[in-house]
């Protein structure tokens, strides 16, 4: 739901800033707030599902996001709609940070990868969906429908939620609220720092929030190595598996969300094609994704999870440097096998190298690492869109040196992944015979 949410409010951006009187430069504002208030609390929320229990926190974030689609669709000024965007961004966070660690306690480690892999395949229908979705309403309707959209879908994921989720005890212990307020001010101020490099800020405004993200986080660390109960256990990081999957996992997250952007950029300004006709342009990648992660899930369960992971950033990296060649007056076609060429690696390469990090650790750290996960994820996106706006904000060169730059952050993601191969075997054939 908040995938879908998120890609349709990206095209409705320019009918919102018309209808709210905003410039397009302020309207860009309702979707970044809601990616800093929802990274910013990833962390937060899966340091509470373990104390609270994933169910009671998964079901108040579906609530408040739920809840503030409603506001959001009632709004009727700028300020209003950027509240609600927050609240909507605070719940989307609850359920982003704990959803692997629910199929850690949900399914036997045997399914944990057919797991991930149906979970891949919802997240990448929601990106192939979500823009469609939105330009069906907008033709029809407003803007405000597309958040009353949430009413009846998040209704029916309460329902099901209700019925489906195992309950937990309470966890004895505290929470880390010191840790808590550091961690979020260093995501805030990295991703807003990353949000004004991409603009093209003034230096200072940047470096006063590198300064702030550096320094708290700084100060979390030495929290964490102190609290009686700290937000993020630093002993997940000495399970090497754990901390190679999350290396992998943000490499690669930097390649995707450096090329979005790029070859939105190089579909439109070099190849003249509209914004309608790049949106499908890029729907060969989350469909390749839909396709290949189930099956990939399946083959991690039963076979080594970092080589499929391997094969599929092998995939990824040809995929990146088939773009890299693709000329201006290349052919639809040329252009929609090679995005779906990008797709097919990264459906293979996501659900088993989730599957990794979260069979490495304890169950009862699942959520933590769950938080981890998603956090990485989002940290990695963002880099590789800042690095795209730096690099054509400051003429440093065209798109094809964008996208060579995502080229190096899989091909860097591979040579991990291919490292950690003999300690994902190692475990597999300790798992078998326990």
């Amino acid at each position: 739901m908040a995938v879908i949410d998120n890609t349709m409010i990206n095209i409705a951006l320019p009918s919102i800033g018309e209808s709210l009187a905003v410039s397009p430069a302020r309207s860009v504002w309702v979707v970044s707030l809601f990616q800093v208030v929802s990274a910013a609390f990833l962390l937060i929320f899966a340091s509470l599902s373990e104390l609270l229990s994933r169910r009671r926190v998964y079901m108040a974030g579906l609530t408040l996001f739920t809840l503030a689609s409603l506001g959001a669709a009632l709004s009727r000024s700028f300020e209003w709609l950027l509240v609600f965007r927050a609240l909507q961004g605070v719940g989307a966070a609850a359920t982003l940070s704990i959803g692997p660690s629910l199929y850690r306690l949900i399914f036997p480690t045997r399914l944990l990868g057919a797991a991930m892999g149906l979970s891949a395949l919802v997240v990448a229908g929601g990106y192939a969906s979500g823009p469609t979705i939105g330009g069906l309403i907008l033709s029809m309707t407003d803007w405000p429908w597309l958040f009353a959209l949430n009413l009846p879908i998040g209704a029916l994921a309460l329902a099901l939620a209700w019925r489906a989720l195992p309950k937990e005890p309470r966890r004895e212990g505290g929470f880390d609220v010191l840790g808590a307020v550091l961690s979020a001010l260093m995501l805030a101020g990295f991703f807003l720092a990353m949000d004004a490099l991409g603009e093209g800020a003034e230096t200072g405004r940047i470096l006063l929030l590198l300064t702030v993200s550096v320094v708290a986080g700084g100060l979390f660390l030495r929290r964490q190595r102190r609290a009686p109960h700290p937000l993020l256990p630093l002993t997940l990081f000495d399970e090497p598996r754990f901390s190679l999957a999350l290396l992998v996992s943000g490499s690669a997250f930097i390649a995707q969300g450096l090329s979005f952007v790029a070859l939105s950029f190089l579909y439109q300004q070099e190849m003249d094609y509209s914004p309608l006709e790049t949106a499908w342009l890029f729907t060969p990648w989350p469909l390749t994704i839909m396709v290949a992660a189930p099956i990939a899930g399946r083959l991690a369960d039963r076979l080594n999870p970092a080589l499929v992971s391997s094969l599929g950033l092998t995939v990824l990296l040809c995929g990146l440097a088939s773009l890299v060649l693709l000329e201006p007056q290349a052919s639809l076609a040329d252009s929609l096998w090679r995005t779906a060429l990008c797709g097919l690696g990264f459906g293979l390469f996501q659900a088993p190298n989730n599957r990794e990090l979260m069979s490495s650790i304890p169950k009862a750290r699942s959520a933590n690492a769950s938080g981890m996960m998603s956090t990485t994820r989002t940290i990695g996106q963002s880099l590789g869109v800042t690095f795209v706006g730096v690099v054509l904000g400051a003429g440093l060169g065209s798109v094809q040196l964008s996208l060579w730059f995502g080229f190096a952050a899989a091909g860097l993601a591979l040579l991990v992944s291919l490292g950690r191969v003999p300690l994902a075997a190692r475990a597999k054939a300790q798992a078998a015979s326990s």
